[in-house]
C-alpha cells in the first residue's frame, strides 16, 4: 500500500538529539549531587517524555520530594540548550525534499515539549512540515494516539492513508494505538532486536531514510 500522509517521530528518527539530552540531564544531576549518566544509559531512557527520563536518571526517581521541580528545571535547561550538538541524520533532508515534491503530507509527533519541537522543526526543516506536535497540557503523549489523531485532523488526512515513522518501542505502540502502519528506523535509539522484543515484528524496518521512499 502507498501512503499519502507520513507522520514522523523526531528524536532518533529525524534528529540525533541524544548528546544534547544527555548534557541537559547531567547538568541537572550535577546540580542535585546525583551520579551522572552516560550517553548509552540515556539512549535507553528517552522516548517517553521528560518525567519518565528523569525518573530513570535520578537515584530515587519519583520518590524524591523534589522530583517535579527537578523535571521543570530539566525542561527549562533543555529548551535553552536543545540545539548545540543536535543535527539531522544523513539523507533525512533528501527524503523530505523528495516526499514534498511528490505531494505527500508531512507531520511530526513527538514526546518532546512543544516549544522544543517547534524550534527544532523551524531550524532544521523549514516549511517541509505543516504540522509539528509536541507534549502540551490536555493532550496525552505517546504511546496514546491523541497526538497522531490531532495531526491527522490538522492535515485533513484519513488514517487509512497514513503511516507512522519512528525508532522506538514507544513509536511502535503509538502506531498500533492510532491504527497506523509503522516504519521502524534502525539508525535511531533502539536496535532491531529491542524492537522485535517489543512486538514490532510486523513493522517495516529500514536502515536508511531513503528506503522509506520504496514504501510510500
Amino acid at each position: 500500500m502507498k501512503y499519502k500522509t507520513i507522520i514522523f517521530d523526531m528524536d532518533g528518527t529525524l534528529l540525533d538529539t541524544l548528546e544534547d539530552i544527555t548534557d541537559s540531564v547531567n547538568h541537572i544531576l550535577r546540580r542535585y549531587s546525583f551520579p551522572e549518566r552516560t550517553v548509552e544509559e540515556i539512549r535507553h531512557m528517552v522516548g517517553n517524555g521528560a518525567s519518565y527520563l528523569m525518573d530513570k536518571a535520578m537515584t530515587e526517581g519519583r520518590s524524591d520530594e523534589r522530583f517535579e521541580q527537578i523535571v521543570k528545571e530539566y525542561k527549562d535547561h533543555y529548551k535553552k540548550n536543545c540545539n548545540i550538538k543536535t543535527g539531522s541524520y544523513d539523507h533525512i533532508l533528501d527524503l523530505l525534499k523528495e516526499l514534498s515534491e511528490r505531494g505527500h503530507k508531512l507531520a511530526i509527533v513527538s514526546n518532546k515539549p512543544m516549544a522544543s519541537v517547534k524550534e527544532l522543526t523551524k531550524v532544521y526543516f523549514g516549511d517541509y512540515f505543516k504540522v509539528a506536535i509536541g507534549v502540551t497540557d490536555g493532550v496525552r503523549r505517546k504511546p496514546y494516539p491523541d497526538e497522531c489523531i490531532k495531526a491527522l485532523e490538522e492535515l485533513e488526512s484519513d488514517r487509512e492513508e497514513a503511516v507512522y515513522v519512528g525508532d522506538s518501542e514507544v513509536d511502535h505502540k503509538t502506531a498500533i494505538n492510532a491504527g497506523l502502519k509503522c516504519i521502524s528506523c534502525l539508525w535511531g535509539f533502539r536496535t532491531k532486536e529491542e524492537l522485535l522484543a517489543a512486538g514490532a515484528g510486523d513493522n517495516i524496518f529500514v536502515n536508511d531514510p531513503l528506503e522509506i521512499l520504496d514504501y510510500v
